[in-house]
């Protein structure tokens, strides 16, 4: 499931958010920073998928964001694939300091858009911010990308902190209005429905006027004849 909601539970939303992009662009090292405050400088390419859950404020409810790493590298595509399915959120990763990550940033969207919802939340993070003189793809290349996409844009470096909990936040707040829009929209229709389900009296004069007719005729005779 994409999202849940309970009554009962203490948790009133479960988001699916799935993180992609090219190996080597800082995922894994976003989402330890976002989920555990922290970085790996030797970390590996991750292998297969692994996700992490972790909870948010937004007006008042408790969100829980399930948040998937998905491995960038090509042979693993095939078996991560799956684990679109369902996800209501991406982050779509870069590295400002490799041109070519951003090149591959269309392919991305493609997959992404071929496994899910078209109109799935989605924010195109540039990472590595920290990396100032080797940065290859500027700010306003980053911004224009997005804008012709219809996607949310930030700048991040998990190294030094800067904008991580933002880009998950931004995305999770945006999942939850989208959703409330949603739940009110659902919530009108079913009243709606709930008024237009009674019965209508049609009131018909010439009906009435009938059957007071039939009131007042005279009994008819009877055919048989007395003795």
């Amino acid at each position: 499931m994409a999202f849940h909601s309970g009554e009962d539970s203490n948790d009133d939303y479960l988001f699916k958010i799935v993180l992609l992009g090219d190996s080597g662009v800082g995922k894994s090292n976003l989402l330890a920073r976002f989920a555990r405050n922290e970085f790996y400088s030797n970390s590996k390419s991750t292998i297969g998928v692994e996700f992490q859950t972790q909870k948010l404020e937004v007006n008042g409810r408790e969100i829980k964001a399930q948040i998937w790493d998905t491995a960038g590298q090509e042979r693993f595509r095939a078996v991560t694939s799956a684990y679109y399915r369902g996800a209501v959120g991406a982050l779509v990763v870069y590295d400002v300091s490799r041109r070519q990550t951003f090149d591959s940033v269309g392919r991305w969207l493609n997959e992404l858009h071929t496994h899910c919802d078209m109109n799935v939340i989605t924010i195109l993070v540039g990472n590595k911010s920290d990396l100032k003189d080797a940065r290859e793809v500027s700010t306003t290349d980053g911004k224009s990308l997005a804008e012709s996409r219809s996607l949310f844009f930030i700048e991040t470096s998990a190294l030094d902190s800067s904008n991580v909990n933002a880009a998950f936040q931004t995305i999770v707040k945006e999942i939850y209005n989208i959703l409330s829009k949603k739940v009110i929209q659902s919530q009108e229709l079913k009243k709606d429905s709930s008024i237009g389900s009674k019965k209508t009296v049609v009131l018909d004069p010439k009906q009435d006027a009938n059957k007071e007719e039939k009131k007042e005729e005279p009994p008819k005779k009877s055919g048989c004849c007395s003795s």
